[in-house]
């Protein structure tokens, strides 16, 4: 990856991490999850309104690092108006990219922008950060009552 591009990216994850979007309670949600990282106090609350099989609205509350409220803010973008199908894929994509192996320039399948977290798998202690939210979002798309821990 370039170093341009790379600081693009480190800038992107800046960006969402000191202005989250959609970082507040969503009191029409009808899909709720709470998430948190014992090791470094990341905490997360994901909020879903589904209108049928829709992700028609996505929020988060919390405190973490900066690569996890950049986490959540970007999901919560990327997942208005896909199908929960789509969003699974997204969180599997995301996932796979996140743990894989690093990369220079192979895209994943449907993550567009979050591509910005390419670099995270580098760094084995940061990606609990980076996935705590997508864990959280997932828990509560299956409606899990238990919270979401990165640490059993």
């Amino acid at each position: 990856m370039s170093d341009e591009l790379m600081d693009l990216y480190q800038e992107l994850i800046l960006d969402h991490s000191k202005r989250p979007r959609n970082k507040r309670k969503l009191n029409e949600a009808n899909r709720e999850a709470d998430g948190h990282n014992p090791l470094c106090g990341d905490h997360v609350t994901i909020y879903l309104k589904l209108d049928g099989d829709t992700v028609a609205d996505a929020s988060f509350e919390g405190g973490g690092c900066a690569i996890s409220t950049a986490s959540a803010s970007l999901m919560t973008e990327v997942l208005r108006g896909k199908s929960l199908e789509e969003a699974k894929e997204i969180f599997k994509n995301f996932h796979d990219l996140i743990t894989g192996e690093p990369r220079e320039s192979q895209e994943s399948p449907g993550l567009g922008k979050l591509e910005v977290f390419s670099g995270v798998c580098r760094y084995p202690a940061r990606v609990k950060c980076a996935t705590l939210a997508w864990h959280t979002m997932n828990a509560a798309l299956e409606r899990s009552d238990a919270p979401v821990k990165t640490e059993e």
